[in-house]
């Protein structure tokens, strides 16, 4: 039996896996393609997964997306999990149990990290204080090397602002670890997507400091949304940033 897999768990935070050794059914949690979702135990994990079949290997679409979100979401609520990448299947029992087994002590690393942690998801939208210039009349040769100076220039300076901002948020959420990348919109904004990795404990505190923020940068429309299982810090231990033009 092939299982899809959605993500490991600490296998104490369900109390029906301690005199069990088969995959037992997890209640009330429905999989990709309305299938039930077990328990798979193995050591001190559990791995959260649902029967898998070929044909439903073709059909992977947006909804199944939705639905592997959502069953990742509904374990968190329970326990630490490190979530699988979407359309991640095992051939069959043995394939999960070797999985897990040359991986344990990673497993374990990132639960021991992400335990009692939560990602909160910032999207900050500014005007971009670098627009493209006018054309100037000259030969040929000088627009397109004064097109590329210009070019150069307004991407330093985006990115110049892009880090100024990203510091201005980390001084005023002071997350424990935090991804940041920047880039361009079609409408000439500057669109940062930030994931903030904090203690659960700080939920609330984070949410008031997020009133206050979009009180005070007035120029800049931003959405938060969260808490949300650890994604963007399963399989990172530092800091991340990227900023493009």
């Amino acid at each position: 039996m092939a299982w899809y897999a959605y993500c490991i768990a600490e296998r104490q935070a369900f109390p029906e896996l301690c005199r069990h050794r088969r995959p037992m059914p997890l209640a009330g949690v429905t999989g990709i393609f309305g299938n039930q979702t077990f328990l798979f135990p193995a050591s001190d994990l559990a791995v959260i997964v649902s029967e898998h079949s070929p044909e439903e290997a073709a059909k992977m679409d947006q909804q199944a997306a939705k639905d592997h979100a959502r069953v990742i979401a509904e374990c968190f609520k329970h326990s630490t999990v490190l979530p699988f990448r979407f359309n991640t299947s095992f051939a069959d029992d043995d394939a999960l149990r070797r999985s897990v087994r040359s991986n344990q002590r990673h497993f374990l690393a990132n639960v021991e990290r992400l335990r009692g942690k939560a990602e909160m998801h910032l999207k900050v939208l500014v005007d971009d204080t670098c627009p493209g210039h006018a054309t100037r009349d000259m030969t040929v040769g000088q627009q397109y090397l004064t097109s590329l100076r210009e070019s150069a220039s307004r991407q330093r300076e985006r990115q110049s602002k892009a880090r100024a901002l990203s510091v201005q948020m980390h001084r005023m959420f002071l997350p424990l670890a935090e991804e940041i990348t920047c880039k361009r919109t079609d409408s000439g904004k500057m669109l940062l997507d930030i994931a903030h990795l904090i203690d659960n404990k700080t939920i609330e505190r984070y949410q008031n400091k997020y009133s206050s923020a979009t009180q005070e940068l007035k120029e800049c429309r931003m959405q938060l949304s969260g808490p949300w299982p650890p994604y963007h810090f399963v399989h990172r231990t530092t800091p991340q940033h990227q900023h493009s033009a």
